[in-house]
This record gives structure tokens, sequence and C-alpha cells, in this order.
């Protein structure tokens, strides 16, 4: 059945944007120096006549989400790029009506012949992923979402009941959604403030002693000084996955420097996060990981909340990989898996206990994760791509709006602040750390909530 406020795509335009990095994030065994986004506008048409203009951001992760030995990272970096251009350049189509779910819902199920085509033309050695390929969609997704919201006036999170969609949540999920809409997963107004997660890359100085030169831009360049600056209270640490002492060293190291950092501003609650960027060998790893720190650091042990993905992020491939028993010590959540429903239960059959979601994957695609991980009672955890700008306030969108995610991730002030330029004045709570978190009150705008004025 249609609605007056069902839209079709009329018009996209597309863009990008190169960022230099202040200073190199390793990850994974992978250095990162500069980030490419790719940003999208999109305008819709009501049944009604109604019309909005939405933007879309994303960075094209390349290193992140195509990670390969045969294809050079220039040529997967140029095949994304082409590909979210390609999307948003075919997806207008006078015949398709439908909410946002419904229209990206149906696209979707086109990226990977287009991807094939890009690969074809771009004689890359491999097919794309399905990782690369949604991160690629997703500036068009999120364009579409937030041009929606600005056509009806209204913050896209609060279009998605019955009255605005013509399909319940088992025409994505599965059965046992049937009759259940987004409206019950996610909160019509967002958290006035959460607590942000900064991240402790690999090659990132912990102290003074960890500094071989200064760059002397300003900002804070070790640890120590990001905590005071900042009043950190969450971190993120990336490990190596295939090196137990240093990755427990790394542990203790920054619960020492923290531990006398938070000493000195009377702060005794903080905590942490392990990143092994699916690193590790196996469950024993992370076991072994995990006995070693609470041996060596209990206070540290203790502080860490969650583990996200240790091990290949091909599950199938590695049935072997089975998270049971770390899960019973701390939650376990998949992120690189993580790339449709089918994946989000073949996880929880091997012990996944949680889930990150990413705004770069998609935001219809996000917000059906959250609900279905709501559902099983998994952990929820929101984090970015490394995310400037308007592609952060995406995601810290996703983090203010679904009701069991804690906290904000978002690297981009560290490594490439020069994409948040502009923003920071139209948004300081967002872009200005207090006490170690943010005013995410402030994302009420129409569409995604931090753009304005763009209806027509």
């Amino acid at each position: 059945m249609s609605k007056p406020t069902d839209i079709r795509l009329i018009e996209t335009a597309t863009d990008t944007q190169y960022i230099k990095y202040r200073v190199p994030m390793k990850f994974g065994g992978r250095v990162v120096t500069d980030v490419v986004l790719l940003n999208v506008t999109a305008v819709v048409e009501c049944r009604d006549g109604r019309r909005g203009v939405g933007r879309g951001s994303m960075t094209m992760g390349n290193v992140w989400a195509w990670p390969s030995a045969a294809v050079s990272t220039e040529k997967t970096l140029t095949a994304m790029v082409d590909l979210g251009q390609r999307l948003a350049s075919a997806a207008p189509d006078n015949a398709l009506w439908g909410h946002p779910l419904e229209l990206t819902h149906e696209w979707s199920s086109r990226y990977a012949a287009e991807a094939a085509e890009v690969c074809r033309r771009l004689g890359t050695e491999e097919p794309m992923p399905r990782l690369a390929q949604l991160v690629a969609a997703s500036p068009l997704e999120a364009a579409i979402h937030d041009a929606y919201g600005q056509a009806l006036g209204e913050n896209s999170y609060n279009l998605l009941s019955a009255d605005y969609c013509n399909r319940d949540l088992s025409a994505y999920l599965s059965a046992e959604f049937a009759g259940e809409y987004l409206d019950r997963y996610t909160l019509r107004t967002p958290k006035p403030s959460m607590p942000l997660y900064h991240l402790v890359g690999a090659l990132d100085p912990l102290s003074e002693v960890d500094l071989s030169r200064r760059v002397g831009d300003g900002l804070p360049e070790t640890l120590a000084e990001w905590i005071i600056a900042d009043g950190l209270t969450h971190l993120k640490i990336k490990l190596a996955g295939d090196d137990l002492k240093w990755d427990v060293e790394r542990v203790i190291g920054v619960e020492r420097v923290a531990a006398e950092v938070q000493a000195r501003r009377g702060c005794s609650r903080w905590c942490y996060s392990a990143d092994f960027n699916e690193k590790c060998p196996n469950v024993e790893y992370v076991l072994d990981f995990l006995a070693e720190v609470r041996r060596r650091a209990p206070a540290a042990y203790e502080r860490l909340q969650y583990i996200e993905q240790p091990t290949h992020r091909n599950l199938k491939a590695h049935p072997e990989n089975r998270m049971h028993r770390a899960a019973e010590l701390k939650p376990v959540v998949i992120d690189e898996s993580l790339v449709d429903f089918e994946s989000l239960l073949l996880a929880r059959e091997m012990g996944y206990s949680g889930v990150a979601l990413k705004a770069c994957k998609g935001h219809s695609e996000a917000l059906l994760m959250a609900a279905a991980a709501q559902k099983y009672g998994m952990f929820l955890c929101v984090q970015d791509l490394t995310c400037p700008g308007a592609s952060f306030l995406h995601s810290a969108s996703l983090s203010a709006r679904i009701p069991t995610v804690a906290a904000i991730e978002g690297n981009a002030r560290q490594y490439c602040p020069a994409g948040n330029r502009g923003w920071e004045d139209r948004f300081p709570t967002m872009f200005r750390v207090r006490d170690g978190s943010l005013g995410t009150a402030v994302l009420v705008l129409p569409g995604l909530g931090f753009h304005q004025g763009q209806s027509e």
C-alpha cells in the first residue's frame, strides 16, 4: 500500500574531497595517511509534490573495506569511488516509489552487478568485496534518508513507524519481526550527551618519551595530553593480534599512562575497548591475551568493556573461529564480518555476543542490524571509519538514537581534523570534547539531524 509520503529519487550529484592525515594511523598491520570523502547530494519528491534535498558523506576506507594482496590500494580506492558515483548516477528512477528503506533495499540488490562492471573496466585482479560495496554506496543511502526528512520537515529517525513505512521489518529481516517497525528500536529524541571513545592507534605515542618529533600544530600529541585536554574516559586500543607480548604490553602501557593522568585529574572511572582488526589466529589467542592482562594488570582487565573482531572477517571460511569461551569473559563484537542479516545470524551461532554498527555500511543496514541486535539481546556499539565533518555527525546520530549504544567513536579530530573545519563552529558541542563527552542534543534538525534549510 502506497502512502502520500512515499518518495522517488529524481536527481543526484557527487563530488570528492581529499584530506591528508596530520599523523599516520596504524591498525591491523596497515598504515593510513590520508582519506578521500565521497559526497552525494540527492533530490527527492513526495507523491504530494513536496521535495527535499539531502546530503550524504562518507570516507572511502578502502584499506579497511578491501584489504588485498592482489589489488593495489590506489586501484581499490578508485574502484570504490567509481562504484559510489556510478550507483548515485544510476539511482534516479521515476517508476520506483517508497520509503527510503524500500528504495535502498531495492538498490542494494544491484550493488554486486555494478561493482563487477567497475572491476571489469578497471581490470582489478579480484572482485570487490561486499563490505567495500556497502561503503561505496553509503553516501547515497545517507543522502536519501536525509532528503526524505528534509521533504517532510522532520528528523529522519522520527519517520520510521507504520505511519511512513509500507512494510514491516519482516520484509528486511525475518518473520519473527512481523508487525514491528524501526520506531520500536530507535529513540524519538537523541540522548543529550554521550562519552567519546578516543582511539589509541598502534603508532600513537602514549607519553612524552614515545615522541621522536612533535607535529607542532597545537593539538595534543600523546595519549596523556589527549586525556588532559579532553577529559577522556573511554579509550579504544588498536592491537596487533599476531604478537601476544606486544598486545599485552600495549594495554599495560595504556593503563599505566591513563592511571597516572586520571589520578592527577581526580578521575576514578574510565574504560577500554580492544580492537584486533581480525588479526588473531584463533580464540585461544584472545583467551591468552585476556588471561595475561588479567594476571599482570587486573585493573585494566576490569576496565575492558568489549573486544572487537578478533579473527578473520570471513566467518563461513573459518567455522573454527568460535567465540563462545571468550564471550563468557567479555562481549565480543563483529565488525568487518557484519554485511547483512545472514552474517549477523551466523556470528551469533559462532559465539559473538555483540555488534559494531557503522554508518559506512549504509544507513538502512545500520538501522536494521541495530533492531536485530536489540531483539536478540546483543551488546551494541557504533564506530566510525575516521569520519570527519558530516560523516562523523551521521555516525554520531546513530549512536544518539539507538537506545542501548553507550558511547560515540570519533577519530577524525585526532588524524584528519581539517575535515571538521566549518562544522566545529556550527555544532561546537559535537566537536569540542568536554569532560570526555559530546553534546548530542543538537542533532534534531530535519533529515539526519544536522543539515538545515534543504527542503524545496
